[in-house]
């Protein structure tokens, strides 16, 4: 899908001025739902997205979305846990009480933190799994999802099977209602994951992930150095969505090994892409907003139980209609207009 040509700059200034437009218009509806509501729909964006940038840019299917995210999660919480056990570990000494002036740490630190982890965990699955192809990658990350869900099962100090409490506060300096700075801080980061993308696309990175996606085999033979950037793609994949799943324990008060690694976050990662589709960073988007505005809006006039199912009618409706997506939808129709 051809959209106008901006600069990045430009580019930044006015998804940022689209951000702050959104946020204005939320908090002068003054309605607490859709913050509760605009929240996980921008954690879909920011998680296509981030799904994108390895399986449309490179064309690997990821099935481990959920992993990632919920390595953030934990990783959030493990941090959330550890302030509470500085002095049964160092005491009341003088590196306990530096540890004391730091913890806990604000939440845009452990997003950041989240995203280092997350992209180490994805750029150590993308050399170990990044020589297999197809069903064979795909499996694999599969049961990297597998692996992570039950480490965090079995360790006691995040919990558990039994899940974890996370106390927040009410409400925040200058912002006030706690889910309003969530909410401001899943903007940022969508704002922030969209720009990164766009910048990808337009880049030399770019063109190198599309030569992988075409051909992968006539890349290599070509010179393109497949593996690194493949290796780049999975990192950079896997921190945006460890950075997406960071607040979460924040923003639903409990967080368990079944919520965290849910279906919904593997299964809409794949299907919101599909749907806008995967060779621009619009697809997602568009994707992103589309279903995760139909599932909220299914969950208060039905219940949350049908989301799994509009996403697969929606998804089996958009492979037989449009394959492409809903962009490859409008670029055949522009191009047919354009036929004599």
């Amino acid at each position: 899908m051809r959209l106008p040509k901006f600069h990045m700059p430009a580019f930044i200034l006015l998804t940022t001025v689209v951000g702050a437009i959104i946020y204005a218009l939320f908090v002068f509806a003054h309605v607490d739902y859709l913050f509760f509501a605009g929240y996980v729909v921008l954690q879909f964006i920011v998680l296509a997205i981030a799904w994108n940038i390895l399986g449309g840019y490179c064309g690997y299917v990821n099935f481990g979305s959920a992993a990632f995210f919920a390595c953030g999660a934990y990783t959030a919480v493990a941090l959330h846990k550890f302030d509470g056990k500085i002095d049964d570990v160092f005491g009341d000494g003088a590196f306990g009480s530096a540890l004391h002036a730091v913890f806990p740490l604000p939440i845009p630190v452990l997003i950041v933190i989240a995203g280092i982890v997350s992209g180490l965990i994805g750029l150590g699955t993308g050399y170990l799994t990044l020589r297999l192809r197809g069903a064979f990658f795909a499996i694999a990350t599969l049961a990297l999802a597998v692996v992570l869900q039950t480490l965090v099962v079995n360790w006691d100090f995040v919990g558990g099977s039994r899940g974890a409490y996370i106390i927040r506060p009410q409400t925040v300096p200058l912002i006030g209602n706690y889910i309003q700075y969530l909410f401001l801080l899943m903007l940022v980061l969508a704002v922030a994951s969209i720009c990164i993308a766009r910048a990808i696309e337009c880049s030399q990175l770019g063109f190198g992930f599309a030569t992988i996606r075409d051909d992968e085999l006539a890349a290599e033979a070509s010179g393109v150095p497949t593996l690194r950037l493949k290796l780049i793609a999975t990192t950079i994949s896997g921190a945006l969505m460890g950075m997406a799943g960071a607040p979460l324990p924040y923003y639903i008060g409990y967080l368990e090994p079944s919520s965290a690694f849910g279906l919904a976050y593997a299964v809409n990662s794949i299907a919101m892409p599909m749907i806008g589709g995967t060779t621009s960073w619009v697809g997602p988007l568009i994707g992103a907003i589309l279903l995760g505005t139909l599932q909220q809006i299914a969950t208060v006039t039905i219940s949350s139980a049908v989301n799994l199912l509009i996403v697969g009618l929606l998804l089996v409706g958009f492979v037989i209609v449009a394959p492409n997506g809903l962009t490859g939808l409008v670029q055949d129709w522009l191009r047919k207009r354009k036929q004599p």
